[in-house]
């Protein structure tokens, strides 16, 4: 049995794709597409902020991001002819702006071209399903939400901090969408803060000087702290949470899920992206859960909204620059409520994910705490002491919950 499936191949992929490449399929993949540049995209930005990184690290971040994860769903959807998006992990973002404080961008450049080995080490080997017995799902994911808690509450104290404007935002992303269906709560929480932030001259980004910044390949500065702080628990929510998380929509879509090889090339996705300083470009979850919906039309041509989005992608990741520069312009407290607005599915999925099954609940309630403590132990970050923490508290007290998941 080879390691890689075997898929239909690029010949059939490329030669079916104009007689599915329709309304459905564009509006899907474009769909996604606003969903993975709106919200995430200021989640990034704000880590990166938080991680006291320059525009220019910013820059080549957003590109490494965009266009590798974009061209891994494009690539493998055209392979498989099955709807895999690709993207990175929305709460690995937001861990690293936490984890990577005080730390240098080649330092992170490091510690996310070594997730990527982990992840692609791991799909070689064809290990994931025994590493995340011991890593249950439940856990990794309290502490996703125990570290990224702050995001939600930050909506509270921006608000009280600039009520006008994140007023405005958060009143935008509840109301709207019950008004106009089809628009995205995030994008008319964006849209209506950026009005009222001109309309009151909080908005003070010079458009008109915008020039392009080329992106750059980084040297790696090697680090342990952060194999521990960022690498490995960056690689167990690739494989634990965006890869699972897809695998799982196909599966229920009826596909025939390339399993190694979408862990496989999440890894090769990780080390190129990380060579630009981004921190993983994999197999995404929610933008696979777009494209494979059945409003992406019929289920043999839904691989098509994958490669739009993957596409559309890539060329955002090119001119992300100016994205960047149009946030930057945002009075205080905007960007960071908007980014805790787009996380607070995440947040609410996290926390489902976590506590819903009862199995592992007072390791993942263990996961949680640490998480949202914050805590350095050795100068290694939260993520790690939550998983390490929460796995202990499990074996101690719920050993039976290992034993049902072998």
């Amino acid at each position: 049995m080879k390691l890689l499936e075997k898929g239909p191949g690029f010949k059939s992929g490329l030669a079916d794709l104009p007689k599915h490449l329709n309304g459905s399929t564009i509006s899907a993949g474009l769909i996604s597409t606003v969903f993975g540049c709106t919200g995430p995209c200021l989640v990034t930005v704000a880590a990166a902020s938080a991680a006291g990184f320059t525009l220019e690290d910013t820059v080549t971040w957003i590109f490494g991001i965009y266009v590798f994860g974009g061209l891994l769903g494009a690539i493998l959807a055209t392979y498989y002819k099955v709807p895999i998006s690709g993207a990175y992990s929305i709460p690995g973002a937001t861990l690293m702006g936490t984890a990577l404080a005080g730390y240098t961008f080649n330092e992170a450049a490091f510690a996310f071209i070594i997730a990527g080995v982990i992840v692609l080490i791991i799909g070689l080997t064809g290990a994931i399903g025994k590493i995340m017995k011991f890593l249950p799902l439940e856990i990794v994911m309290a502490m996703v939400a125990g570290a990224m808690m702050k995001f939600g509450s930050g909506i509270v104290t921006t608000t009280v901090g600039n009520p006008l404007v994140c007023g405005a935002a958060v009143l935008a992303f509840f109301l709207v969408p019950r008004i106009i269906k089809k628009c995205p709560a995030v994008v008319a929480a964006l849209i209506v803060g950026f009005v009222v932030a001109f309309a009151s001259g909080q908005f003070t980004a010079d458009l008109s000087g915008m020039s392009y910044i080329a992106p750059r390949v980084i040297a790696p500065k090697f680090n342990a702290q952060l194999i521990l702080s960022c690498s490995i628990p960056l690689a167990a929510l690739v494989m634990g949470a965006e890869n699972a998380q897809a695998m799982g929509v196909l599966k229920t879509e009826g596909y025939d899920v390339p399993a190694n090889a979408m862990t496989v090339w999440s890894g090769v996705g990780g080390i190129v992206s990380g060579m630009f300083g981004a921190h993983n470009a994999n197999i995404a979850g929610p933008m696979t859960a777009i494209c494979a919906s059945p409003e992406a039309g019929p289920k043999e041509g839904r691989y098509v909204a994958s490669v739009v989005n993957g596409i559309t992608f890539a060329l955002f990741g090119v001119v992300g620059v100016y994205a960047i520069t149009f946030v930057g312009g945002f009075p205080s407290g905007l960007a960071n409520c908007l980014a805790g607005l787009a996380m607070m599915n995440v947040l609410i999925g996290a926390l489902k994910s976590a506590f819903s099954t009862g199995k592992f609940k007072y390791g993942a309630f263990a996961a949680f705490c640490v998480g949202l403590s914050g805590v350095t132990i050795l100068k290694v970050g939260c993520a790690f002491w939550a998983l390490v923490i929460g796995v202990v508290v499990s074996l101690i007290c719920e050993s039976k919950d290992f034993k049902a998941a072998d």
